[in-house]
């Protein structure tokens, strides 16, 4: 594994598929974007490559970091993979679904009774916000909140389960869970640990290459950035998977290089580094 940001060969390239995090990658933990990442997105986008966020956020916390990053065209990947939107600002919104993995939330919330009674339970509202069991008193759970009683919410279709504050679980509990065809995904904001539960198969990878088939993207003109175990699938589906410096060592290992942490501002070189003409 390099030690350094990736290097790019000179010339004259096809397009690239960047798929880039944004909490920890994009974004420090106070939201904040340096001016060279923002530079350094636009001038990829014109030169026609695909710059993609692909976040654990869900699309109604979203749309403001593309609004930010001046990105209105293309696709991001939100919920860990569970949606995709497409961008566009003819439509209403600027935007539509184009893709969302849907799933019964009643296993979910029962294996959640069972094993872990003391969770906060939040249900995916697409675009919106959240169903919730209780108040999260978080402002990283983004969007709308209604608070539902859990017999309701076995009733509904979600994107994915939010669960607060959870440290990772019980092997018992992910066992269980994936016997349900589901699968646990731990990820940590701002020293806030959460956990999603979604389709097995369902990740920032799948929504990836979802789209580098609908793009026509060769496999080898891949690129990822991240720093949190939700982004481990990403970096290893990546030709080029690059781990931010402050990143854990299950992250690191999964990446093909590393480059600063977020709080030297990691992500501005790799990009840059990108940056070549589109044939």
């Amino acid at each position: 594994m390099r030690d350094q940001p990736v290097d790019n060969e000179p010339g004259c390239e096809g397009r690239l598929l960047i798929g880039l995090d944004i909490d920890g990658t994009i974004m420090t933990y106070d939201e904040f974007v340096s001016s060279e990442v923002k530079s350094a997105i636009g001038a990829l986008r014109e030169r026609g490559h695909h710059v993609v966020l692909s976040t654990g956020r869900p699309l109604v916390a979203t749309l403001p970091v593309l609004a930010e990053l001046g990105i209105d065209t293309g696709y991001a990947v939100c919920s860990n993979g569970s949606v995709t939107a497409r961008l566009d600002p003819t439509l209403p919104g600027g935007f539509e679904v184009d893709h969302a993995v849907m799933f019964p939330a009643e296993p979910a919330v029962a294996a959640l009774g069972k094993f872990i009674p003391e969770s906060l339970i939040a249900l995916e509202q697409i675009g919106i916000g959240y169903y919730i069991s209780e108040e999260f008193h978080s402002r990283k759970l983004h969007g709308a909140h209604t608070i539902t009683a859990l017999p309701q919410m076995r009733q509904m279709e979600t994107a994915r389960v939010v669960v607060a504050r959870a440290q990772h679980a019980s092997r018992e509990f992910s066992d269980y869970v994936a016997q349900l065809g589901l699968r646990d995904t731990y990820y940590t904001v701002a020293d806030e640990h959460w956990m999603d539960l979604a389709p097995q198969g369902i990740t920032k990878a799948y929504g990836m290459e979802r789209l580098r088939a609908l793009l026509e993207v060769a496999p080898e003109r891949t690129v990822a950035v991240g720093d949190s175990e939700n982004d481990i699938e990403m970096l290893e589906w990546a030709h080029l998977g690059v781990a931010m410096g402050h990143a854990e060592a299950s992250v690191i290992a999964a990446a093909d290089s590393i480059t600063l942490p977020i709080i030297d501002d990691g992500l501005a070189p790799v990009l840059e580094a990108l940056l070549v003409p589109v044939c």
